[in-house]
């Protein structure tokens, strides 16, 4: 049907009102942002902000967005869409096979199996239900820690030793509040109340906590073959034969727990730990040999081969600072996670962040929950990525990275909270 001259004056005319308050409120919003980055905190630090519109992919903001930063935990995104990609809805917890009346088992890194928060003991239950078990350690060439570590973290939480069966999350738990209590029971006898400036010896599982200390310690061991073993045996309540060698045979797989679990207390907590043995897992779905670099390699030449800019990417975890992202790649691999998941699964998965850090419940009463974003840190650098929830609807995908800053990051996350609190109430 013809449309009038009469009739499309009168609609341009209407219509005219809504694009200059649309034009008006974005031409708004970017002024307040240029301003926000201009701000003094700011001034001496390198900083990077994409936005993008979800649906239309339409790209609403960059700032520097093609430039290479170092990410620290927004790694683990990069970790989580792997995972989604290469692991089952139930996480590979054990390979095995029969031989001669002998029960042959390996691990595949599944990070779950008596862990502290997981407390997976699916296998733990299988075996206990089979007879003469061999244990074959030797399928991996990953190194006990990644590239670009740092040494003297060796002892904290953060950073526990790789192995292919990772038991207790490869920690000891050490609490002082009544009594001494450890975790995994075998290393009670070698943990000390006593002050010392570090948590553990260097070269040996001996641990050591103060004796005003009030909170619970998570202190990584020095794992082995023959400790492996040991933890085994004292949990399954019986011996087991330490193998070099698998049998030449078809292997069949154990499953564990779901892996959205995992990838979630991953993401929220910002586990090393889980997501190091995460990437490790999903290597173990290409190779019979496990290996980190497998995993990573596999996804640059696949999946995130159409990245813009290709990353340096070392680890699972973002530990190494030879890391290196672009807020651009970031917004990239966040697009593709939302266009390939349900939303109701990613954003029952994805952390809620408020201006405080990442939050189980809501902290702005005059707001709702708008923003859910993995922040990535360490000295002197902080990045958050992920998605904005607007007023009006719309969905955002922003990656906002900052390094090399000399003041607090509280003055960083305020600054960022404010911007990405403007996009929020304004597209």
């Amino acid at each position: 049907m013809d449309i009038s001259p009469e009739n499309r004056l009168q609609k341009t005319v209407y219509l005219l009102p809504l694009l200059f308050a649309l034009l008006t409120s974005c031409s708004s919003t970017r002024r307040f942002v240029n301003s926000e980055l201009d701000k003094e905190s700011l001034s001496n630090s390198f900083h990077g902000l994409v936005v993008v519109d979800a649906q239309s992919q339409k790209t609403l903001f960059d700032n520097h967005g093609d430039q290479y930063f170092t990410p620290a935990s927004n790694t683990k995104i990069v970790t989580f869409y792997t995972g989604t990609k290469l692991l089952p809805k139930n996480i590979p917890t054990l390979r095995y096979a029969t031989a001669n009346d002998t029960l042959f088992i390996e691990g595949t890194g599944d990070p779950s199996w008596l862990h502290p928060h997981l407390k997976d003991s699916t296998a733990i239950h299988w075996l206990k239900n089979q007879g003469t078990i061999a244990l074959y350690t030797k399928n991996s060439k990953e190194l006990r820690f990644g590239p670009g570590w740092a040494w003297e973290d060796y002892d904290t939480y953060f950073s526990p030793e790789k192995t292919t069966i990772p038991l207790y999350g490869n920690v000891a738990t050490i609490s002082n509040t009544a009594n001494l209590e450890v975790s995994p029971s075998l290393f009670l006898d070698s943990t000390d109340v006593v002050e010392k400036s570090f948590k553990r010896d260097e070269l040996a599982n001996r641990f050591h906590i103060a004796p005003t200390e009030q909170d619970t310690l998570e202190v990584p061991f020095i794992t082995s073959d023959s400790l492996t073993m040991q933890l085994l045996e004292h949990v399954l309540q019986r011996k087991i034969t330490l193998v070099d060698h698998f049998p030449d045979m078809p292997k069949e797989t154990l499953y564990g727990m779901e892996t959205d679990s995992i990838f979630k207390q991953m993401l929220f907590k910002s586990d090393n730990f889980l997501a190091e043995q995460l990437l490790m897992t999903a290597s173990s779905m290409l190779s019979d040999t496990l290996g980190t670099q497998r995993a990573i390699t596999y996804m640059l030449e696949h999946d995130l081969a159409d990245l813009e800019q290709q990353p340096r990417w070392v680890d699972g975890s973002g530990l190494s600072r030879y890391n290196l992202f672009t807020p651009r790649s970031f917004v990239q691999i966040l697009q593709k996670l939302y266009t390939e998941m349900p939303e109701e699964r990613l954003f029952g998965i994805f952390p809620m962040w408020g201006p405080t850090g990442t939050v189980e419940k809501w902290e702005d009463p005059s707001t709702k929950p708008f923003l859910f974003a993995k922040s990535g840190s360490f000295g002197n650098n902080y990045n958050l990525s992920g998605y904005i929830k607007t007023k009006k609807g719309r969905l955002l995908i922003f990656s906002f990275m900052n390094n090399h800053f000399k003041v607090p990051s509280s003055e960083i996350r305020k600054t960022m909270y404010s911007i990405l609190k403007e996009l929020h109430l304004n597209y």
